[in-house]
């Protein structure tokens, strides 16, 4: 009977785990269709890119944070404390009456999201073992999938029947219904704490760091100045975090584990494809809207895609992790997604729309596997006492690789248009690219250099490829990971 109710508490923490997944990553496909209504009922175009980016940014400060209190102070706390703080920003959200009232409750939001990410990875870790786990985040990984898929319907549906105000009270319900499944389904686990010592300067340099470098990449484009004064600020606070670790005793992010070649490698690597993740979610639509004229729901059928063959990917990783070694996987499948990034940075007009599905497709399945894998040796390589400060690196590491590259491909984006424009008036091209409908026909010359912009883009795409392909060439695992 005790087994029996160990196993039923278990799956009750899964399906809370599954909600709060889906709970957080929604917030973000569900908001970005409600986007124009906000921006028009609160008067707030000038600052609408900080919408997503508090929330993007608090949630990147906080995560390591999070992971290192979970270490200490036990999962469940901290847990249920980011439901909490996340259930709260999303209330204050809905009820905000003016865009900066808005923007502080979407980073509210964001500190509660960077303690649930994570620890839903940690949680998973402590509940399953190694051979169960990847079979259990594959199913976890459908949250994520269900959120790209139904999210902007959700999102379409709340904004044209109720109001914008609703696609953030929708997760208030949610989040009540994670924290009691948690209460009443998580049973301690056994894992050695340690006294928690807080590491303030720790906390304050890499706040800095994150703060400066993620402002600076959101200004890169309109004032490029200034983001070199804050990326100089985000690299000295930088060198002081890392000097601050490697002397205090309880560090927040733990430099031994990077001095494991391979922890290092997999933190590379889900940052660098969480990069070219943005990427292609972004900038196939825009070429195949401005370009080819297509609707923007056809567009978003390339994402669509994307995410189906990423469960894919997923659901059969403990297949392939069985049978080879994990930097051949990811060596492969990264060698195939270089070769398409390299076949479009010299696309034509002519390309083939078919193409674009293929090569999203690939992407989906390519990094349903290679960034799943990369969670499961982090967590595999970290001491069991340090398993949710693995976790929230690994968290951290794909926000930053999103959140950062969003603003570098913007930037080169507009950089190539500018070079390449010529006499073209900047607006036209912006009403081209801007454009849903499919009656406007660009004349050729500024089809090609909206094409220029995009080759730019999937150039940089390929460098990262290629750095990161280099990186797990150089892994030293060279062995079967199946226990």
């Amino acid at each position: 009977m005790k087994d029996k109710n160990q196993l039923s508490g278990r799956w009750v923490v899964m399906i809370a785990v599954f909600i709060a997944t889906f709970m957080t990553s929604v917030e973000v496909t569900i908001v970005t269709t409600a986007l124009p209504s906000i921006i028009s009922a609160l008067q707030g175009l000038a600052a609408q890119s900080w919408i997503m980016s508090a929330y993007l940014l608090t949630m990147a400060i906080s995560t390591p944070v999070y992971g290192k209190l979970a270490d200490s102070l036990g999962r469940q706390k901290i847990f249920q404390w980011g439901v909490v703080i996340f259930t709260l920003g999303s209330l204050l959200s809905g009820l905000a009456n003016s865009i900066y009232l808005l923007i502080a409750a979407r980073a509210l939001q964001g500190f509660g999201a960077g303690a649930i990410m994570p620890l839903t990875f940690t949680i998973i870790a402590d509940y399953f073992s190694f051979k169960e786990r990847t079979r259990v985040l594959a199913l976890n990984n459908t949250a994520w999938g269900l959120s790209a898929l139904v999210g902007p319907m959700i999102g379409g549906f709340l904004v044209d029947n109720l109001s914008w105000h609703w696609v953030f009270f929708v997760n208030v319900p949610l989040g009540v219904l994670v924290f009691i499944l948690i209460q009443v389904g998580y049973k301690k686990q056994k894992f050695q704490s340690q006294k928690f010592n807080v590491d303030f300067l720790g906390i304050i340099w890499l706040s800095l760091t994150l703060i400066t470098l993620l402002i600076g990449v959101e200004l890169l484009s309109n004032s490029w100045m200034f983001s070199i004064i804050l990326f100089i600020i985000a690299f000295i606070s930088l060198w002081l975090f890392i000097n601050n670790e490697k002397q205090v005793s309880d560090p927040l992010i733990a430099p031994k584990m990077f001095a494991n070649r391979t922890f290092f490698t997999q933190i590379a690597t889900c940052t660098l494809l969480s990069g070219v993740l943005i990427g292609y979610q972004v900038y196939f639509p825009i070429w195949l809207q401005s370009l080819y004229r297509v609707n923007a729901t056809k567009a978003g059928l390339v994402v669509t895609s994307s995410s189906i063959l990423w469960l894919v990917g997923s659901f059969i990783l403990g297949y392939l992790m069985n049978h080879f070694i994990p930097k051949k996987i990811s060596i492969i499948a990264i060698g195939i997604l270089i070769i398409s990034y390299i076949s479009l940075s010299f696309a034509n007009l002519h390309f083939p729309i078919w193409a674009f599905y293929l090569i999203a497709m690939l992407n989906g399945f390519s990094m349903g596997t290679v960034i799943s894998m990369n969670l499961i040796l982090a967590q595999y390589i970290a001491p069991p006492q340090m398993v949710g400060s693995a976790s929230s690196i690994v968290t951290l590491g794909r926000s930053l690789g999103q959140t950062v590259m969003s603003g570098v491909y913007g930037s080169i984006f507009n950089l190539v248009i500018n070079a390449t424009r010529g006499a073209i008036p900047f607006y036209k091209i912006n009403d081209i690219i801007s454009s849903n409908t499919s009656n406007i026909k660009p004349n050729p010359i500024m089809s090609n250099v909206i094409l220029n912009g995009l080759h730019g883009i999937f150039i940089c795409v390929s460098i990262i490829l290629i750095i990161s392909f280099i990186i797990n060439l150089r892994d030293p695992l060279n062995k079967i990971v199946n226990k």
